[in-house]
């Protein structure tokens, strides 16, 4: 067996800083072997265990109150067949390296998000997605997972293998076990036309059926303070379509310089003096120029994130968009709040996983954001009342008040999905203060 790595004791953060801990161990497995010797320890110390990804989650679930499990030695493809585009790959693997060895190799994500820090595993456990009517986020792409349990067991799981346990972890929220190697369903890279272009709210609303439809990926973000909505439209084509990517000259410029550094002097400055957070936010709205460029999926998708904040999200019915985006609207405008990073809306299809927010539910998700300078509680609250009001389903890896007893209203599979984390985790070794006020706390977890 692989003795595990074990480093002194360091803190924890989240990436935006919000979020900080202080691990009696930090322990970086080189294996999945090494994976459940320290699960076995930690069981036996009556210790608690997280993993690590890259701290992307706003929401609470990654915060490690004994153990933490650094996953960077579990990186890179496992096994790929590109016949049929099944790749496993080890479970700390940044889903900018994935995209890069799948691309070597003629395959890609069917859909990812808009931010490609974070881990393979972390990304799935939490239903990381991107946007698209008819794609679903990038848990509905797993085929098999091995995890290790709380015993340190290793497991395989998959539709055919323990598929009860399968039906759950593609969504575990990390309370199921240590998931060590995913195993996804590709295919053929292909290439992104995108299309973006500034206009009114009020057309970006009033045409949203149709711009949703219309594409394959539709998404648009607005400003709060203005009433501009920055729309991307996306069209999928073969991956051996002429490119046209964005100048590394504009690029820079567009996303280094004008992102990374003029708005975020301007957020600063805004920050100590609020008064000046809406005319900032305008100005933003209005430099969001027009772009038309094809790239590859991988590099289409994604963009830069170097601003910190914090961020919620919550997935809403589709059909309950257009009036939960007036009402978003009607509070803004009639309140007195400083808000000053736009609001994301996209589009993602249903699923049958059990904790997806996309659960049985062609859904719209809403992100919210603010400065991380800037206190954000009362904005907050009051989007997720509009959200409640709807049975709005919070992003697992995002920031929200809901309980354990509040989401159980929201998920028809909610008390299968716990009866399996008791079965597996009966004294809660994975659990943590977020996962006991969102699942409750473990049936035997009175010794943690």
């Amino acid at each position: 067996m692989t003795a595990p790595t074990e480093a002194l004791p360091s803190s924890w953060h989240n990436w935006s800083g919000r979020l900080t801990a202080q691990p009696s161990r930090v322990i970086e497995p080189r294996d999945s072997a090494a994976v459940a010797a320290a699960v076995k320890d930690a069981a036996r110390a009556g210790l608690r265990v997280k993993a690590a990804g890259s701290g992307h989650s706003f929401s609470e679930i990654a915060v490690p109150d004994d153990v933490s499990l650094r996953l960077t030695h579990l990186d890179g493809i496992i096994d790929c067949d590109e016949s049929t585009g099944l790749v496993t790959v080890a479970a700390g693997t940044p889903l900018y390296r994935l995209n890069q060895a799948l691309a070597e190799r003629g395959l890609a994500l069917e859909n990812m998000g808009d931010i490609d820090r974070q881990t393979i595993s972390g990304a799935t456990a939490t239903s990381t997605h991107g946007t698209g009517a008819k794609f679903g986020s990038i848990s509905t792409q797993i085929r098999r997972l091995e995890i290790v349990l709380a015993d340190g067991s290793i497991v395989t799981c998959s539709p055919t293998e323990r598929p009860e346990l399968f039906s759950a972890a593609r969504v575990g929220l990390g309370a199921l076990g240590i998931v060590t190697a995913v195993t996804l369903q590709c295919v053929p890279a292909f290439a992104l036309h995108v299309v973006e272009e500034t206009m009114s709210l009020d057309r970006a609303v009033e045409e949203l059926d149709s711009f949703v439809d219309d594409n394959d990926h539709f998404e648009f973000f607005w400003f709060p303070h203005s009433r501009l909505a920055s729309t991307h439209r996306t069209t999928r084509l073969p991956g051996n379509a002429p490119l046209q990517p964005i100048s590394q000259r504009r690029s820079k410029f567009d996303d280094d310089f004008l992102a990374d550094v003029v708005f975020e002097r301007l957020l600063r400055f805004g920050s100590r003096y609020q008064r000046t957070i809406p005319a900032i936010t305008r100005a933003g709205a209005r430099a969001l120029g027009g772009r038309d460029f094809t790239d590859m999926s991988h590099n289409a998708f994604a963009s830069k994130r170097d601003i910190r904040f914090n961020e919620g999200e919550y997935a809403i019915a589709r059909e309950d968009a257009v009036d939960v985006l007036r009402e978003i609207r009607r509070w803004t405008e009639s309140h007195d709040e400083k808000i000053s990073f736009p609001l994301e809306v996209r589009f993602v299809a249903a699923d049958d996983i059990p904790l997806a927010p996309t659960y049985q539910r062609d859904t719209c998700y809403i992100a919210f954001h603010q400065y991380h300078r800037m206190q954000y509680a009362t904005y907050f609250g009051a989007l997720e009342g509009i959200f409640g009001a709807v049975g709005g389903r919070p992003h697992w890896g995002k920031m929200h008040s809901l309980s354990a007893d509040e989401l159980r209203s929201l998920y028809p599979q909610f008390d299968t999905f716990v009866a399996m984390r008791d079965k597996v985790d009966p004294t809660g070794v994975f659990t943590n203060s977020y996962l006991n006020r969102t699942l409750g706390a473990p049936s035997n977890g009175s010794q943690r």
